[in-house]
């Protein structure tokens, strides 16, 4: 069965070290999407964080967005689909979250907030250079984050947390996962990813083809981490970074070279455009 649907991670995966898209990447997708290929990233970041030269390719239209919480017609701008976590849930996660050093970012309806302070020290807690680039284009701070989602009582799409120190990031996650009420993933060795339940990438993934009419078989997805699993262990074909984590590489059909070779066209080449 022929491939209808690329699912495609961003970061460590489609980009490169430096979050940019190689250009045999690039030239892959445009070949894919002319041969009527729906090319979809599938990523943690929200829609605006999607790198405009991917937004603005002709032909990519749909993207599963925050780790499969949201499913965005981007040509159209409207959400198809969606699941988020109720704040109530969050607001306990805050509180949670007061004993420890770690920056929190939420999403609200396709915004990045951060909570200013954080946002203005983001050195200390273990964020890479790149990455703060990356935040400081899509989040707006905001002086009191818990009050601000208290005051609102809304919805978010996605908890984003970064530390410093790795006992308490382990310590918070097995606390998250007691909780069985939220989804705990993470993209990065310094990061946490709190999603409602059913909204990871596989599920997106699937959510998503369904919608397009497309079966499993006719997909096929490419990652990188954790957050990826999901995904990966759900498509028809599936694709590991070879600078991805061992878990993935362990399921995967087939393994990229790195995603600073521009690994993702070099199997897409092989496989699909051959």
């Amino acid at each position: 069965m022929s491939i209808r649907l690329i699912a495609l991670d961003l970061d460590g995966t489609l980009l490169d070290e430096q979050k940019q898209l190689p250009e045999r990447n690039k030239r892959a997708l445009k070949a894919c999407i002319e041969q009527g290929i729906y090319v979809v990233p599938c990523t943690g970041r929200i829609a605006i964080g999607i790198p405009e030269i991917i937004r603005e390719l002709p032909g990519v239209r749909y993207a599963v967005t925050v780790n499969g919480g949201t499913l965005v017609d981007m040509e159209e701008q409207r959400i198809l689909d969606e699941k988020l976590i109720s704040p109530q849930i969050v607001l306990e996660i805050y509180d949670l979250l007061k004993e420890y050093h770690v920056m929190c970012d939420a999403y609200i309806q396709g915004d990045g907030f951060s909570e200013r302070y954080c946002f203005e020290h983001m050195d200390e807690y273990g964020i890479p250079e790149v990455v703060q680039k990356l935040v400081r284009q899509t989040r707006t701070p905001i002086d009191d984050m818990r009050s601000y989602i208290h005051d609102r009582n809304c919805m978010v799409d996605k908890l984003n947390l970064f530390f410093s120190d790795k006992e308490e990031r382990s310590q918070i996650r097995r606390k998250l996962e007691e909780r069985g009420d939220v989804l705990v993933s993470s993209s990065f060795p310094y990061n946490l990813e709190v999603n409602a339940l059913g909204a990871s990438k596989g599920e997106g993934l699937m959510r998503l083809a369904e919608i397009l009419g497309l079966k499993r078989e006719e997909t096929m997805a490419f990652g990188d981490g954790e957050n990826d699993l999901s995904m990966i262990g759900r498509a028809g074909i599936m694709v590991a970074m070879n600078n991805g984590v061992e878990e993935l590489k362990k399921m995967a059909d087939y393994i990229a070279p790195d995603n600073g070779d521009a690994g993702v066209a070099q199997i897409i080449e092989k496989i699909v455009l051959a």
